[in-house]
């Protein structure tokens, strides 16, 4: 019988794994690919979760705390809770609430908590999404549905600065908006008297984040939304990062510019729940200033023959899993568990920015106004070489430009680790140094 290796591969054009055989014969080899196809006979239930158990054998191991990124860990109850509720309602469907109303009504008071949050009033609406992309994928839509509606605008653009989440640029692509961008400040918030000039009869939308992911500082939101109000055009704020943070940060005393409804002009802001709200993946919210400006976001349709179609977002079918975790997350922490997460990974980014200070090869990009710090090499230190050095021991941060620098989202999960952290970091820079760029950096995204 001839020896046999298998090796596991990728292929190139497409997000399949598939199985290299490599056959020996008479000290030749020849290779046969063998492609993934359903099985013919179904795994047993256990061998099924062993297998999804090794193939995440090397993925980041967050829970320990060790990704600045992606992932947010409030500690093994709350990540229970969250599973045992998305269980729950994993196969229900959102798509129609008549026929499953504890999603209409767990919708509905997600929103409402939020909107409590950013101070929506009683007129404020909003509907849940499925991420921060989804989000602001819908801000721009309404805001194109707006301007078309209200005063016929048939070329729409929008204004932001170059701050703003990629996310935006999805959603000009998809809607057939013009994406205007416009540069920073030194400090890196929004330029407002080049975004007063970027504005023109044609655009539709403004927008500002709190914070702005990159750096993490907070745009002047008074100012864009007291120039959208004149111009009569909608002003989003995206607080998929701050949404959860801000507000209690503001109760803790710190000084946070305003930024949510309490902004004359501000029309609708997003704020992620899977992010500093702990939740399952998959939960976001949109909240506009009232209900006539969240109609330009829904869809309505009868022409086909099923009869009438209604949509609030992107997706039709849409599990009630993440929407019954965040409903049970919120409901569980309150108030008083979120200023405690907050004050916890607060204090731990305040931390990481001292010690980023006083390394030697490390400078900061912007003074954290939140929970996000970035920071750059100097003196030789490449901050790409080390982010590399990091990942290659098991810590996970965003590689990312211009300026090219690192990006941590430091959450609750870090205050325990951050010890172990600053240590692996401080060897870093000294391994790195010197050692030049090489390769760029790695990718915020994934497209395979």
């Amino acid at each position: 019988m001839q020896p046999e290796l298998e090796i596991e591969t990728a292929s190139a054009s497409r997000s399949v794994g598939v199985r290299v055989l490599m056959t020996a014969d008479r000290g030749r080899f020849s290779a046969t690919i063998a492609r993934v196809s359903l099985p013919r006979s179904g795994a047993p239930a256990d061998e099924v979760l062993s297998q999804l158990e090794a193939m995440r054998a090397k993925d980041v191991d967050w829970r320990r705390g060790r990704a600045f990124s992606l992932a947010y860990f409030a500690g093994d109850e709350v990540a229970a809770l969250a599973k045992d509720a998305y269980a729950r309602f994993s196969s229900e469907n959102a798509l129609n609430t008549d026929a499953f109303p504890s999603l209409r009504r767990i919708q509905a008071e997600v929103v409402e908590m939020v909107s409590a949050l950013v101070n929506g009033g009683d007129g404020a609406a909003g509907f849940m999404t499925t991420g921060g992309t989804e989000s602001l994928l819908m801000a721009v839509l309404a805001a194109r549905e707006r301007g078309r509606k209200e005063r016929g605008i048939a070329a729409p653009e929008m204004v932001l600065p170059t701050s703003a989440h990629a996310a935006f640029e999805k959603g000009a692509h998809y809607f057939g908006v013009k994406s205007v961008r416009v540069p920073v400040r030194e400090d890196f918030r929004a330029d407002v008297d080049a975004t007063a000039r970027a504005i023109n009869p044609n655009t539709v939308l403004v927008v500002g984040s709190a914070p702005q992911y990159p750096q993490g500082v907070v745009d002047p939101i008074e100012a864009l939304a007291g120039l959208a109000e004149r111009a009569g055009v909608s002003c989003h704020v995206d607080a998929c990062m701050g949404g959860m943070t801000l507000p209690f940060l503001e109760r803790l005393g710190e000084p946070i510019p305003r930024w949510d409804f309490r902004v004359p002009g501000v029309t609708s802001i997003s704020v992620d729940l899977h992010k500093y709200g702990y939740t399952a993946k998959g939960a976001s919210v949109i909240v506009h200033r009232s209900k006539e400006l969240r109609r330009h976001q829904t869809f309505v349709t009868q022409n086909w023959l099923g009869g009438t179609y209604g949509s609030s977002g992107v997706l039709g079918t849409k599990s009630g899993g993440a929407m019954a975790a965040a409903w049970a997350v919120m409901t569980h922490l309150g108030e008083e568990g979120y200023l405690r997460l907050t004050r916890s990974a607060r204090a731990t980014a305040l931390r990481l920015a001292d010690a980023i200070r006083a390394t030697k090869g490390l400078r900061l990009l912007a003074e954290p106004q939140a929970t996000l710090v970035a920071f750059t090499g100097t003196d030789g230190v490449d901050p790409f070489a080390l982010g590399r050095s990091l990942a290659a021991r098991g810590w996970v941060l965003d590689q990312q430009g211009p300026p090219p620098s690192l990006h941590a989202t430091v959450n609750a999960v870090h205050e325990r680790v951050l010890d172990e952290f600053l240590a692996e970091l401080g060897s870093a820079v000294a391994r790195v140094r010197g050692q030049g760029a090489g390769e760029g950096a790695s990718s915020y995204g994934t497209v395979d």
